[in-house]
Parts: structure tokens; C-alpha cells; sequence
């Protein structure tokens, strides 16, 4: 699912379903927690081809680059994917890029050659390619390890939310819905608008 940033777009709806919930202090996201959705691999873009090993977009620092290979964002070009090919952190901001352009599993193949894969950042996003993966159950496993590393880390509460819904566990959804308005200080922020959406059209609200 791509953002979209507008604020408050869920208006009345958001706010019915936690009006009552007590506020706490904001919680700021983590730095490149947020990656620009991109085109799946193969898709040309300003007339460029994935199939030879260019990026989508050359103009684009995060871009994603042919499989088996990864895109260093200070060069800009794709390089051949491979251990400490780039830093973790790059590493995984473009693992996120590729589970946002629907290519999980190289999402994950990005993931595996990290240094350290148990970041909360790391686990967030491995949760994340595992659960559109199906394996949703394997993918709350991650994000609870990502909450237990980092309770303030609003958007894996957000996605382990989603997991809870895809379960039919509402309750557990809504105990993360709450958690999210206290770390936010309120329900505008992103998290809680998409997880309570989430929620709404689960139970057809």
C-alpha cells in the first residue's frame, strides 16, 4: 500500500474508534523508516530498462535496481548484491523499497546478507515482506522482537497492528491502535490513520 500523507483523511472515522484513549508524547519516526514506493522489477521508468541493470529511475535515490543486485543511493547505480556491498543501513532502507515495490522475497534475500539483522528496523521490515508473504503468523514473531528492541518504534506497532487484523484478532489490533494514539499524542499521525482504517474495513465499518 503506497501512503498518502494527506492529513487526517480518515476524518470522523479515526477519531470514533479511540476518541476516549488518553494521549501521551509524540514519538518521532525513525530516520528512513520511510522509503518512496517504487515500480515492481521490470517496470521502465524515464525510459529506463531493470532487465539490463539500470535502476527504474536514475534521478530517484531509492530506487530498485534488477534482481541480484542493489542500488547505492551515493553513487547512483546499481551494484551486485552481495555482503557489505553497502552499510546495513542502506541495506535496508532498499529491502524496504523492494517490499514496498511487492518484491518480497528479494526483500528478504536483502535482508539476509545484513550484518546484523536483528535491528528493530530490520525485523520491522523482514515482518513486513513475511506477512504480504502469507506468512503472517512467522511475521508478528518479528515485529513483537522489533517492539521488545524498541517499544517507541510507532510503525512496526502499526503493521503488527495490521497482522493482528489479518487474524481476526481485534482486540490485540486495538490494544496496538491505543499504544500508537499515546506515542502519536493524538490520531493525525500515519500509523494510526492506516491502522484504523485497517481495522474499519476488517469489520466493515
Amino acid at each position: 500500500m503506497i501512503r498518502n500523507t494527506t492529513p487526517n483523511r480518515l476524518g470522523l472515522a479515526a477519531a470514533l474508534l479511540f476518541s476516549a484513549l488518553v494521549t501521551g508524547a509524540p514519538a518521532a519516526r525513525a530516520a528512513g523508516d520511510e522509503p518512496v514506493a517504487v515500480p515492481p522489477a521490470g517496470t521502465p521508468k524515464n525510459g529506463a530498462a531493470t532487465a539490463t541493470g539500470k535502476p527504474v529511475d536514475a534521478k530517484s535515490d531509492l530506487t530498485t535496481c534488477a534482481k541480484g543486485m542493489v542500488w547505492d543511493a551515493k553513487n547512483h547505480k546499481c551494484m551486485v548484491k552481495q555482503s557489505g556491498v553497502l552499510p546495513d543501513a542502506e541495506l535496508t532502507s532498499y529491502a524496504y523499497a523492494l517490499a514496498k515495490a511487492d518484491r518480497y522475497d528479494e526483500a528478504l534475500d536483502i535482508l539476509n546478507i545484513l550484518k546484523d539483522r536483528n535491528t528493530p528496523r530490520a525485523l520491522n521490515y523482514r515482518g513486513y515482506a513475511t506477512r504480504k508473504l502469507g506468512r503472517t503468523e512467522e511475521g508478528i514473531g518479528y515485529y513483537l522482537k522489533a517492539v521488545a528492541m524498541d517499544p517507541a518504534y510507532v510503525q512496526v506497532r502499526e503493521y503488527l497492528g495490521e497482522a493482528y487484523v489479518v487474524l481476526g484478532k481485534f482486540d490485540l489490533a486495538f490494544d496496538q491502535l491505543a499504544t500508537i494514539q499515546k506515542l502519536c499524542g493524538g490520531t493525525a499521525c500515519e500509523e494510526y490513520e492506516d491502522l484504523a482504517a485497517a481495522i474499519a474495513k476488517a469489520k466493515g465499518m
